[in-house]
């Protein structure tokens, strides 16, 4: 049966970091997804305190998210906190609208630069890729989608899907996964509330308990080379409520 992980992000409201793996480890989770705001700022011993605290709770952190421009301009910080932390896969998460290129080939040259900046990634033995949210799939010039650009651009770079950003951008996860299903090595795992609802949690739901199908998904997504699925909840206003409800809704597919 596969693991669920949980993406640390969807926990930022609910300090201490302390109290939320404590949480998770009730829930049954073993594995988490770090992201920038809890370790790009830290020194070594801060680092070593986290790792040991994960230790304590009887979790591991094998994906992260770094931003794009700590990636850029301090890869030997970001290449330590992912070796301390006991990474396997890095992902760059987003870039801001201001900063996004446009067109074919402007979205291709981004694919090229996130290449550049995962290559001592994968030099060192990790795994380096894009995360997407739902502007890569609104139609450029040509009919391609912006990731089909970046997938192009960085012939390397593998894919963390997440699913519930390719439907509210309006594209078919089904058809995503099987044209670029060997680039997934991580998948996010969230839900979708019914149109109108769960307006207090920007319209996302726990796993399970709202829209997306994932009595569907989870099969084909297990025949990718995918060997992490990540609970997120960007705006969750019961931080127990979603880690219990997310583990036991997905054991069931």
């Amino acid at each position: 049966m596969t693991k669920l992980s949980f993406q640390l992000y969807s926990a930022r409201n609910y300090p201490p970091l302390s109290d939320v793996f404590a949480t998770l480890a009730r829930a049954g989770y073993t594995e988490v997804e770090g992201f920038g705001g809890i370790y790009s700022e830290l020194d070594q011993t801060a680092l070593d305190a986290l790792k040991a605290d994960l230790d304590r709770n009887g979790l591991t952190m094998p994906t992260g998210h770094f931003g794009l421009d700590l990636l850029e301009q301090d890869p030997g910080k970001a290449l330590g906190i992912a070796r301390t932390l006991g990474m396997e896969s890095v992902y760059c998460p987003y870039i801001v609208p201001e900063l996004r290129p446009s067109g074919i080939q402007g979205w291709f040259d981004f694919g090229a630069r996130l290449q550049k900046a995962g290559q001592p990634f994968i030099d060192a033995g990790f795994d380096f890729g894009w995360h997407n949210h739902d502007f890569e799939f609104f139609a450029l010039e040509d009919g391609s989608m912006p990731l089909d650009q970046i997938f192009a651009g960085g012939p390397s770079l593998s894919w963390e899907a997440d699913i519930a950003w390719v439907i509210r951008g309006g594209a078919d996860p089904f058809m995503w996964i099987e044209k670029y299903g060997p680039r997934i090595t991580s998948v996010h795992v969230k839900d979708i509330a019914p149109a109108g609802e769960k307006t207090d949690e920007d319209g996302w739901a726990d796993v399970g308990h709202g829209t997306v199908g994932w009595d569907k998904l989870v099969p084909l997504l297990r025949s990718t080379p995918a060997r992490h699925f990540i609970v997120e909840h960007d705006n969750p206003n019961d931080l127990d409520r979603l880690a219990t409800r997310s583990i036991t809704s997905f054991k069931t597919y």
